[in-house]
């Protein structure tokens, strides 16, 4: 190698040392508040909260972290209660761009509180239509939340002997937002639906839906408040007898196949969606976007209990 060629060579990671550094230190200094709806724990924004530490923390941001607990205490005066508290903290860090997930954050905190405002917002895990809460604003771009609904029921329909669904969730708002997307945007004409407040109501539903229909769409239980995993675990696998689908990884003992959702991805996204407005790009230049990632997910004990032994090509074996 000549004199030259290795000079350039030197040349060029000299550049890119200086570039890393000039990018770590164009945010040194900079603040992003990161308002979780939720708890610490709970695995639908654990990964969300993840994927946005993985980025900032490289970035070298100063990031601060605050949880509203609205899944545990999902009502109404709770959730207002909890933006007050959020507001206080942006009003005393002062944030230069302000990360929200899921829908309580928005609707309780952006909406009433920072519509059109100086501070910028990024949300992600609102669910299915940012439109409920007027977005985007000028100040605010995001991540919508959509569930991969097509691929689950052409699982679900290989296994089913009919064509009659039914549904079953937890009684909170993103769960009532989830079906009312169902049907408006997939035309999917559920024969029967429950939508429980405790876990009895979820175990009745659960089993009364077996002989009422022909395969089930099951999204979260989040949110019962007396849930109990082993529990509804030993409940399924005994009185399981038709396919039953989800979009989420922690329904999944409870499901024969699922397309879950990649959380991580949300919070990866959002991350970077909040450097490009410290870079001084406008919210309103970002478009908004949705999710796209997903695993496909096969429950073997449930199989087993229906009696199928093919397992979908490319899916993740649960035992």
């Amino acid at each position: 190698m000549s004199a030259m060629s290795t000079k350039k060579i030197w040349m060029i990671l000299f550049i890119a040392f200086m570039a890393s550094i000039a990018t770590a230190q164009d945010y040194a200094g900079k603040r992003i508040l990161y308002v979780n709806s939720y708890h610490v724990g709970f695995e639908g924004s654990d990964p969300i909260t993840d994927g946005i530490q993985v980025v900032l923390e490289k970035a070298k941001v100063n990031l601060k972290v605050i949880y509203m607990d609205t899944k545990r205490n999902p009502s109404d005066e709770f959730s207002r209660a909890a933006a007050l508290k959020a507001k206080t903290v942006i009003e005393e860090f002062q944030p230069d761009v302000v990360i929200a997930s899921d829908d309580n954050a928005s609707k309780y905190l952006i909406m009433p509180y920072y519509k059109d405002a100086d501070l910028p917002f990024v949300f992600c895990g609102v669910n299915w239509d940012a439109s409920v809460y007027g977005f985007p604003y000028k100040n605010v771009t995001g991540m919508i939340e959509v569930a991969l609904v097509s691929e689950i029921l052409k699982h679900l329909k290989k296994y089913a002997k009919g064509e009659r669904i039914g549904f079953i969730a937890g009684d909170t708002l993103s769960e009532r937002k989830n079906l009312e997307y169902y049907i408006k945007r997939f035309g999917i004409n559920f024969t029967k639906i429950y939508l429980a407040k405790t876990f009895a109501e979820w175990k009745q539903g659960y089993l009364q839906l077996q002989s009422e229909v022909d395969m089930v769409l099951m999204t979260s239980h989040v949110g019962i408040p007396d849930w109990n995993d082993q529990e509804a675990r030993i409940f399924s696998e005994s009185h399981v007898r038709i396919p039953i689908g989800t979009e989420h990884r922690w329904s999944m003992p409870f499901a024969l196949v699922g397309v879950a959702k990649d959380f991580n991805e949300m919070g990866v996204w959002s991350a970077h969606a909040a450097l490009k407005i410290l870079d001084g790009v406008p919210p309103s230049k970002i478009p908004m976007t949705a999710n796209k990632n997903g695993q496909l997910l096969f429950n073997m004990r449930i199989a087993s209990r229906l009696g199928i032994t093919d397992v979908p090509l490319l899916a993740e074996v649960l035992r």
